[in-house]
């Protein structure tokens, strides 16, 4: 059988083949609904595909969005390419997904690989300080959006949570518990990085403890951020002669392997021990007792990256245009904490503040 053509399509659709394509590529102009129903209805019957590597050869560019992750592995950053993805897709794209590891080389082998591809567009949750990173985007022709994490380096545009402000209000529901003090466990950085969320969530940590009247000394904790590293490191902290009464941890991926950590030493959550994290992934709800955690929008934020990395969709402050998209944190309040049953929910960060 004869390879059907736009040639084709256009004669079925009694119109020409630049209107074929305008249909295909949802424009760069209108198409009249009736005759965009006939050309829809000739691809249909002739069952005609497009040669999407054509197109890319023409265009220069493809119908891709680059994604760049530390750690698919880790839930937080599953979901949010899981909710790139679906964006994208609203949109007529495909994403290529990389993981670089927390690997700076890797990061920048990815970045060289999409945008050698010519992709629509890269979204990078970036990993690190990514210097390396910056002259590669500083390299290349291309719109890079930042997501979740916004390092020095980098001068695009950034879409983000209010981490600092997620933090400050887990650590300050923790504190109206009643507990003398709140101990955060945070990255495994001596030197907390400008523009890494953990290092908000650390921010927001001090200052509901400052804001009380609470010292930091000796409240800070280093762990890696998978629950399997982290539930290690709870179980020296935990077992130890100066547990702490509440543990703000800066991950639920951390947050999960405290509470696995406490299950093995018998420790009960949250008579004995408070616990809250950050991300409200999905598994947070189902963990034993459920997770009191601080969540961001997650499907709202992805949707903006990928409207941001397709088209411009930044509002004009003044003479200059936005460079961040900030999203608000809220807290959700669960069993870890103490609160009972009745008081589960989702608590927009303005509500909580207003209320303390």
């Amino acid at each position: 059988m004869a390879k059907v053509t736009r040639d084709d399509v256009a004669k079925l659709a009694g119109t020409s083949t630049a209107v074929v394509s305008y249909v295909i590529n949802n424009g760069p102009r209108p198409v009249a609904p009736a005759t965009r129903e006939r050309v829809l209805a000739a691809i249909k019957e002739l069952g005609y595909r497009p040669d999407r590597v054509a197109q890319a050869m023409a265009s220069r560019r493809t119908d891709l969005i680059g994604l760049i992750v530390p750690d698919t592995r880790q839930p937080f950053f599953a979901e949010m390419a899981h909710a790139v993805e679906q964006a994208a897709a609203e949109r007529g794209k495909m994403v290529l997904v990389g993981n670089a590891d927390y690997l700076d080389e890797r990061e920048v082998h990815y970045l060289r690989a999409f945008l050698g591809m010519r992709v629509a567009g890269l979204i990078l949750i970036s990993q690190g300080p990514s210097e390396h990173a910056a002259a590669e985007i500083d390299a290349w022709d291309a719109r890079v959006v930042l997501l979740h994490r916004r390092p020095d380096a980098i001068d695009d545009v950034a879409v983000m949570t209010d981490d600092v402000g997620g933090a400050q209000l887990a650590t300050r529901h923790l504190l109206e518990h009643g507990h003398p003090y709140v101990a955060f466990l945070g990255g495994t950085e001596e030197t907390p990085k400008s523009g890494d969320p953990v290092t908000d969530h650390l921010e927001g940590w001090r200052r509901a403890m400052e804001e009380s009247g609470k010292s930091l000394e000796g409240r800070y904790f280093q762990a890696p951020y998978n629950r399997y590293d982290a539930y290690q490191v709870a179980l020296d902290l935990l077992a130890g002669p100066h547990r702490p009464p509440a543990i703000m941890c800066a991950t639920d991926d951390q947050a999960i392997g405290v509470l696995r950590a406490a299950r093995e030493l018998r420790i009960d959550v949250p008579g004995e021990l408070a616990v809250a994290g950050f991300d409200d992934v999905k598994e947070a709800a189902l963990t034993d007792p459920p997770l009191t955690t601080v969540a961001s929008d997650r499907e709202a934020m992805a949707r903006a990256a990928v409207d941001l990395v397709l088209d411009d969709g930044l509002r004009v402050v003044g003479s200059r245009r936005e460079r961040l998209r900030l999203f608000p944190a809220r807290l959700v309040v669960r069993g870890s904490c103490g609160c009972g049953p009745a008081a589960a929910g989702a608590v927009p960060a303005a509500e909580r503040a207003a209320r303390s």
